[in-house]
């Protein structure tokens, strides 16, 4: 496991800023952002991807299974002096906003699609929180990428660091976790729930058309505008030619971004 996800407040500054450089600017293209946008994200973590719409003065709310995660975020916040709202819940049991003005500008949802097994239902839920003028941010590693089972967070450290081995049927993929990589049960149990919840660029372009929305922009990338911050890679997009090319897109691309409006 890689030292960043031990150290959560590393983390925090790590999404902060590749969400200052990259996710922020990416929707303000379609978006206006200003102190009037209500903006939530769902499977918040810490709220480092918040923090510069917390500062442009945004009304802020969070929403995360993890009670410690949140507990951490309104931490961080708190230290920074900026305003947050962070709750631990399962989006999926709030309650749907009765009027627009309860409901948001922007929706982000970051690394939490593939997570999800049933997208369908799971997008046609969000869908019900946007504004009528609202947008909808979605990333997601396409899960045939060389780390789209997320075999980073194994904790030996060999293991972590081989792509594409999360691509091997369920019962080879899990006796090299557990006989090989001697990884603990939990972990175990992990990686192959992300595996069955995998996402794939024309599966989620599926579940877009199947809720009735509708792409404003898409944009793959080659090298993931993260890897900025954790590994000092300069992102890069995937070029034009590769990204329309159904089912090969997804080996190539290591984060998917997508503006969503109804």
């Amino acid at each position: 496991m890689q030292a960043r996800h031990l150290d959560r407040k590393r983390y925090f500054e790590d999404s902060a800023i590749t969400s200052a450089h990259y996710y922020f600017p990416y929707i303000e293209k379609f978006h206006p952002i200003n102190k009037d946008n209500r903006v939530l994200e769902i499977g918040c973590g810490e709220g480092g991807n918040l923090k510069p719409f917390a500062k442009a003065g945004c009304r802020v709310i969070g929403i995360d299974m993890a009670q410690i995660r949140i507990e951490l975020a309104r931490h961080f916040f708190a230290v920074e002096g900026l305003e947050g709202d962070f709750e631990c819940d399962d989006f999926l049991k709030i309650p749907i906003p009765r009027e627009d003005k309860e409901k948001f500008d922007i929706i982000i949802l970051h690394d939490v699609i593939e997570h999800v097994p049933d997208k369908y239902a799971f997008i046609a839920y969000t869908h019900k929180f946007m504004r009528a003028d609202g947008i909808l941010f979605v990333a997601f590693p396409a899960w045939q990428m060389p780390f789209g089972g997320h075999q980073q967070i194994c904790r030996n450290r060999i293991w972590s660091k081989i792509p594409f081995f999360h691509l091997l049927p369920y019962s080879w993929y899990r006796f090299i976790l557990k006989k090989f990589a001697g990884e603990e049960e939990a972990t175990i149990k992990e990686l192959l729930y992300i595996k069955k919840c995998r996402c794939s660029i024309e599966r989620f372009e599926k579940v877009i058309k199947t809720v009735d929305l509708t792409i404003l922009n898409r944009k793959l990338w080659l090298i993931n505008p993260h890897y900025q911050q954790k590994f000092g890679l300069n992102p890069k997009k995937l070029c034009l030619p590769i990204s329309q090319i159904p089912y090969l897109r997804n080996f190539c691309s290591t984060s998917c971004f997508y503006l969503l409006k109804k």
